[in-house]
């Protein structure tokens, strides 16, 4: 018997059973009102749908927008806005396989980290350096540079990203089909590549299949701990040596080479109202011997943030918003490094939620950690705060990110030694009803204002930070009522490389269809 085949395209409409779950991603803060969403499963299929898409008239011309989700994770109404007339929907496309033509694994834009994880790494004993979050799409992630728990020891996805294929929107309105690789000899074609190593999603085209060549070996084996402190224990002065140790420590050990620069950390300072605050290590190692080198730089690193003299430690038995809590881990467990993964892998429950981010080039100043102490629960503004659903993420970054030379990928931040990613959710009770946005706004905008009040309310590029992630976008930092730095989102997300990206988004996108809020202006002039 053959096995069914997907039909290659799928429209979604308003009457359709199926249109209430597809008009929204995964963030339920968003609800778009398009047309139709198309689901589509090859390459020639999305060419047809893009093509069909820019040569129809809209029913309302103020919903003009074409727009393309592969995982549905997008943090503001870039996908699922007001202004969407269509969705091009590529989850289906979501195979992974090594094509002998191209000497890489090709990996279709649909996938996810999941897809990654459970399918690329049995088959080829190797893995995208991605995130932890299971259900994100590859063809978001990938495109803003992709980082995880491997990333101090194997750097950023896109350094492993040899090919991207695009369905590009001419001048004329046609729809082609590019393959652009990193050794190019069409320039243009080199440069659509570069711009899809961190010049975020929905900028250039819709992208399809990405090759990658040389990637990772993961470890054989990782120790992981999870840990949590009450709040209730935690004094300002415990906090503050907590963030010191923690900033410190990753500033100290930025060598890829030895098992303290591979080792990754993601502290969860949850708001007072969760009751904890978390942690989570992971390094490799072979065997849970204080001899072995993994083991004792886990060890060494517990001892700086964890020590006797603070604070009592407990098991983890609280989840970290998109992570689920590891109870069983305060003693250090040596497992398979796919086993670990399996165990950090989540993504919560689909709800509405906002986010910001920072790129940390040194240890916390001493007003950055007043303004996280007293935001987190702590002062007469947030002590009244209820929602157990709002955080500051702390993961530590740097060591093999900062190998490659900045001109190489479309990531400028190469130097920092700590990612922030500020976080609150709530959930939505109906269509009509947002639930508690309100309140979970000015949290999470006074929070952040407060942490970079010395530059203008956001994390500059320069001193001690080095601007934002693209895959956190933020419309707030173009609102002079949050950003009064002077510099940009443009300038925040991408520095020095915003105008090659002007140059690509003029060539490759003329009439600038994939566009947002904070999408790539192209260059005049071009």
């Amino acid at each position: 018997m053959s096995t069914p085949q997907l039909p290659p395209v799928v429209t979604v409409k308003p009457t359709d059973v199926r249109y209430p779950a597809l008009r929204r991603g995964f963030n339920q803060r968003w609800l778009a009102r398009p047309e139709y969403v198309r689901l589509v499963s090859t390459p020639q299929a999305v060419v047809t749908a893009l093509s069909e898409a820019v040569n129809q008239e809209p029913d309302d011309v103020s919903r003009d927008r074409v727009t393309v989700r592969s995982g549905g994770h997008c943090y503001e109404d870039f996908v699922c806005g007001d202004d969407v007339r269509v969705i091009l929907d590529v989850s289906p496309m979501c195979d992974m396989y090594f094509d002998p033509a191209l000497e890489a694994w090709c990996v279709e834009a649909g996938a996810t980290n999941w897809h990654g994880y459970s399918h690329l790494y049995p088959m080829s004993g190797r893995a995208l350096p991605g995130g932890s979050c299971y259900s994100v799409g590859l063809g978001g992630h990938i495109t803003g540079g992709g980082y995880g728990l491997l990333s101090r020891q194997a750097g950023l996805t896109v350094d492993y990203l040899y090919a991207v294929e695009v369905a590009v929107v001419t001048e004329a309105r046609t729809v082609e089909l590019v393959v652009a690789t990193r050794d190019d000899p069409d320039p243009e074609r080199r440069d659509l590549w570069w711009a899809h190593t961190g010049g975020g999603g929905g900028n250039f085209g819709v992208v399809t299949r990405f090759w990658f060549r040389d990637l990772p070996v993961p470890p054989r084996k990782v120790l992981l701990t999870a840990r949590s402190w009450n709040w209730a224990d935690v004094t300002r002065e415990s906090f503050t040596r907590l963030l010191n140790a923690y900033g410190t420590w990753f500033a100290d050990h930025q060598d890829p080479d030895t098992a303290s620069g591979r080792l990754f950390a993601l502290l969860a300072l949850n708001h007072r109202a969760a009751g904890t605050i978390n942690l989570t290590v992971q390094v490799d190692a072979e065997s849970d011997d204080a001899s072995d080198e993994g083991t004792a730089a886990l060890l060494n690193f517990l001892e700086a943030v964890d020590p006797q003299s603070g604070p009592k430690s407990r098991p983890m038995t609280h989840s970290i918003a998109e992570h689920a809590a590891v109870p069983d881990a305060w003693t250090p467990r040596l497992m398979p490094w796919l086993t670990a993964t399996q165990a950090l892998n989540g993504s919560g429950p689909n709800r509405s939620g906002k986010y910001k981010s920072a790129y940390v080039r040194t240890p916390f100043t001493r007003p950055q950690i007043e303004a996280m102490w007293g935001y987190l629960g702590n002062n007469d503004q947030t002590r009244h705060l209820t929602n157990k659903e709002a955080l500051i993420q702390i993961d530590s970054y740097g060591s093999a990110v900062n190998t490659p030379p900045r001109s190489a990928t479309a990531c400028p931040q190469r130097d920092s030694i700590m990612k922030m990613q500020y976080q609150v959710y709530w959930n939505r009770p109906s269509d009509d009803d947002p639930g508690h946005e309100a309140e979970s706004l000015k949290w999470i905008r006074d929070t952040y204002r407060a942490t970079f009040a010395d530059t203008g309310g956001v994390p500059i590029v320069g001193g001690n930070t080095d601007g934002c992630y693209i895959n956190y976008p933020d419309v707030d930092l173009d609102d002079s009522d949050w950003n009064t730095s002077g510099q940009p989102s443009s300038q925040l997300y991408y520095q020095d490389a915003y105008p090659r990206l002007q140059r690509v988004k003029a060539r490759w996108d003329p009439l600038n269809v994939f566009r947002n809020a904070q999408s790539i202006e192209p260059s005049s002039g071009t």
